[in-house]
């Protein structure tokens, strides 16, 4: 969820630590590309996800990172690699076929999925992060349905 609904890249899932949520005030601290800090609102979605795997999925251990791997020793993921390959293991184990098979899938859909509920190019990359307007069309792919559904029709006689 934290890729799907934050558009969080895999290395700052990777990142993370406990010391990074701040639940009293609903905010994760994310550490973005070029060493840049920024709060993000924890939806309660995201929420209740993250703190029932805290609770249920995440061994125990003294490890502060949120994400670590199953199996000893006990430490946090080594590189956004692993969380790339957990996604692209869940998209196998569930038969999606994506030409994107890695966490980055994630940004592109919500980057995707906010154009087509009417999101500003400007308003996406806010979401994601982006320091460029370019680096955000590249994420936000145009859908000509729903481009289809906006175009007003052209007047008569009129060439």
């Amino acid at each position: 969820l934290l890729l799907a609904r934050l558009g969080l890249r895999a290395g700052e899932v990777v990142a993370l630590t406990l010391d990074d949520i701040n639940w009293e005030e609903g905010y994760l601290t994310v550490r973005s590309k070029g060493g840049r800090w920024t709060r993000l609102p924890i939806p309660n979605d995201v929420g209740k996800a993250m703190s029932d795997y805290l609770a249920n999925g995440r061994p125990s251990c003294k490890e502060r990172h949120v994400f670590i791997c199953q199996h000893a020793p006990l430490r946090g993921l080594s590189a956004s690699t692993c969380v790339s390959a957990l996604v692209r293991s869940a998209l196998l184990r569930s038969g999606i076929e994506s030409a994107r098979k890695g966490a980055h899938l994630f940004r592109h859909s919500l980057a995707t999925d906010m154009l087509r509920k009417g999101a500003s190019l400007r308003e996406i990359g806010e979401v994601l992060r982006h320091r460029s307007p370019d680096t955000t069309q590249l994420y936000a792919k145009v859908d000509l349905p729903s481009l289809e559904s906006l175009a007003l029709p052209w007047p008569r006689g009129e060439q």
